[in-house]
């Protein structure tokens, strides 16, 4: 939603306990072409291919840079989700992500690997273990072995069970500090032949039961956090999350259709506070 970290004080101030800017990418790149965002109200959802429209992983740096010299960072952990430049092939695609990890580490409380968007070509085949341990090696080994900042990895709802298992195993071998579940659809059968289909990620009410049993399943191989999201739109749904085996959760199109109320409704509707956790505690 905030692809360019422009909007990080008001997130605070609107009451999300944490927040993730981007997804960025290591080179600025405007993204597919317009129209890319549609709205299927009576459905609860939205179809995008948006494609990565940012300004680039270094001018994201210089304003959070900004930001914080001018004393206005704020005071909820701030998270940076990172994906691959579309001009850069597959194979190279490890050294991508790590210029924007280089760039941007002492920046975010925690990094997201998003290898899971639909919208640029070739990029959900990054899910492939052998693919993924080579991202992940990448930015272990710049490192040096001190592995201090959270690094989490955001997956597809339409990955099979044996794949979701062997991401996960791989997830803590690498001692990732967590997984986000999950990405857009491309699975568009709740779009039926009275409604007008896009090319693009499903997100929203069509996504809440198949992303909550991607949470589950993974809360069966894992000890690691789960970040839930998809398809929450009250509280009641962010607690299926929970029930489900999520630590934590995120909205974003229960938010464009519900605005700021779900935020207040989700943190005092729940048996617990889930405002101000932070991935690091």
């Amino acid at each position: 939603m905030d692809k360019d970290g422009v909007a990080l004080e008001a997130w605070e101030k609107l009451g999300f306990g944490f927040v993730e800017v981007g997804t960025v990418t290591a080179l600025p790149q405007l993204g597919n072409p317009k129209p890319r965002l549609f709205r299927f109200p009576e459905l609860g959802a939205l179809i995008n291919r948006m494609g990565f429209n940012n300004n680039g992983a270094r001018s994201l740096a210089q304003r959070m840079e900004a930001l914080q010299n001018s004393g206005k960072r704020p005071g909820i952990p701030i998270g940076i989700n990172i994906g691959k430049s579309r001009v850069i092939p597959l194979e190279s695609a490890h050294s991508d992500y790590l210029e924007s990890f280089r760039l941007l580490y002492q920046h975010g409380d925690y990094i997201v690997l998003n290898v899971s968007s639909p919208n640029t070509p070739g990029l959900r085949d990054l899910q492939h273990v052998e693919s993924l341990a080579k991202i992940l090696g990448t930015l272990r080994d710049w490192e040096g072995g001190n592995a201090s900042k959270p690094l989490l990895l955001k997956i597809a709802p339409d990955l099979a069970p044996k794949e979701i298992t062997d991401i996960a195993s791989l997830c803590e071998k690498e001692q990732l500090a967590g997984i986000i579940a999950t990405n857009t659809t491309l699975d568009h059968s709740a779009l039926r032949s009275n409604h007008h289909d896009e090319i693009g990620g499903l997100s929203g009410r069509p996504l809440q039961e198949k992303s909550t049993a991607v949470i589950r399943q993974l809360r069966d191989v894992t000890h690691l956090p789960i970040v839930g999201c998809g398809g929450i739109f009250s509280s009641a749904n962010a607690n299926e999350k929970f029930q489900a085996g999520a630590n934590l959760v995120q909205i974003y199109t229960g938010f464009i259709y519900r605005g700021p109320a779900l935020i207040r409704e989700i943190c005092s509707g729940l048996p617990y506070s889930c405002c101000g956790n932070s991935l690091t505690q």
